[in-house]
């Protein structure tokens, strides 16, 4: 399957917020985040579904590698109505704007290679610039140590 650009409208999510490399996240920071989500996924009011969104922010800045410089991560669900925030979590709204998407097929510790086509060769031949942040969604395909495994990936569009 190969990348499209897509124009998606703002949305809100709400969630939990890290702050880590891609180092550090892979210790075991990242996955207790989700855990921690996922346990408390009832407290979030007006979620859209029950879908995990991995909303990821970076800094713009030359040189930025993430396996050794911190950028922001929300583990998060989509909202229809920014109410109260559960206490530890944050809300975090999500302009309008275009992306390139593609979805990940294997096993999620591939992912680098998704990644790594969509931000290289797909942005390149397209003429296109990253706007700093992207997101994956985690579905009910979501199967992190399983080939069958399948990812929704967003990187926003300048």
């Amino acid at each position: 399957m190969e990348a499209k650009e897509v124009k998606l409208p703002a949305f809100t999510v709400v969630g939990l917020r890290i702050e880590a490399n891609l180092d550090e996240l892979e210790s075991g920071i990242g996955k207790n985040a989700y855990d921690s989500l996922i346990s408390r996924k009832d407290e979030i009011p007006f979620k859209m579904n029950e879908n995990v969104i991995l909303m990821q922010i970076y800094p713009m800045k030359p040189e930025f590698n993430p396996r050794v410089d911190r950028f922001t991560q929300i583990f998060c669900y989509e909202i229809s109505e920014d109410d109260a925030v559960p206490s530890d979590m944050v809300s975090h709204q999500v302009p309008e704007s275009k992306y390139a998407t593609y979805t990940h097929k294997g096993l999620e510790s591939e992912l680098g290679r998704s990644y790594d086509y969509l931000y290289g060769q797909w942005i390149r031949e397209h003429g296109q610039e990253p706007k700093g942040y992207d997101f994956e969604v985690w579905d009910e395909r979501y199967k992190p140590e399983s080939p069958d495994n399948e990812i929704d990936m967003y990187v926003a569009l300048k």
